[in-house]
């Protein structure tokens, strides 16, 4: 199926701050390869078949080409973020403006969430982690403003922060992830609801390779995951690796470079 993404030029893109364990502002970044890397990813989904629209980037908000954290749209609407650190609030009402502007219904929420950094969609739930940085407040608020339920999941592992760097769809029915990201009681949960999911290794996760998106058929997916790559292969998926090693300086990859604009289904 053809999917419809947002994504945000990284034309501001640097290492200014650290707010999570990857970034380190004495190495800094090179934006010049992270523009390159980027526009090989949306290269990469535009050879796919998949449409890619693009925000305006801001100056002074360098996290803001990880557009997953923008927002969550589900069913046509658009339930907003609220940033957990000053340095990216600002991102939040441009991506809710950037969506109003084009009619969508858009929630301002209460709580602190970072869109799809934390909430994953699936045919019948929606996965929302927590720990870091969303609320679970915001899982309620969430369910509440979209009509799906909503399934919470415990982050223990500072690396990975964000849900989508520990775990993603690989269909609307079943998931990759990396086990020892979660606490003991939400790997059961996963354990139950996914029990032929693709577990991932400590190598591939240290390289955010659960960090992916993929369409059902393609994974897009960093090319350093290898041994990732070859279940998923094994899986009868078709892998699509990218470079966005630069991007990983700021804890980012192909999923957090990728708000997926979701209609009525």
């Amino acid at each position: 199926m053809r999917r419809r993404f947002l994504m945000c030029p990284p034309e501001h893109f640097a290492v200014e701050y650290a707010i999570n364990p990857w970034m380190d502002p004495a190495a800094g970044a090179d934006r010049a390869l992270a523009i390159r890397q980027w526009e090989g990813l949306k290269s990469a989904y535009e050879s796919l078949g998949h449409e890619v629209n693009l925000i305006e980037p801001i100056e002074g908000l360098p996290d803001m080409v990880f557009a997953a954290n923008g927002a969550l749209v589900a069913g046509g609407r658009v339930y907003g973020a609220r940033f957990a650190f000053p340095q990216r609030a600002e991102e939040a009402p441009a991506y809710r403006r950037w969506f109003a502007e084009r009619g969508y219904p858009v929630h301002e929420p209460e709580h602190v969430n970072e869109g799809e950094g934390d909430f994953l969609v699936l045919d019948e739930v929606i996965l929302a982690g927590t720990g870091f940085r969303t609320r679970t407040e915001a899982h309620l608020e969430a369910q509440e403003f979209l009509g799906r339920p909503v399934v919470s999941l415990r982050l223990v592992d500072p690396r990975y922060y964000h849900l989508d760097t520990a775990l993603f769809p690989l269909d609307g029915r079943n998931v990759a992830y990396y086990p020892e990201a979660f606490s003991e009681g939400s790997r059961e949960v996963l354990r139950r609801l996914f029990p032929d999911a693709v577990l991932a290794t400590a190598a591939d996760a240290a390289v955010l390779g659960l960090n992916a998106v993929s369409d059902g058929t393609h994974v897009v997916i960093n090319i350093e995951a290898s041994d990732l790559q070859l279940e998923l292969k094994r899986r009868g998926y078709e892998v699509v690796p990218v470079d966005l090693s630069e991007l990983r300086k700021a804890g980012g990859g192909p999923k957090c470079c990728t708000l997926e604009i979701r209609g009525d289904n």
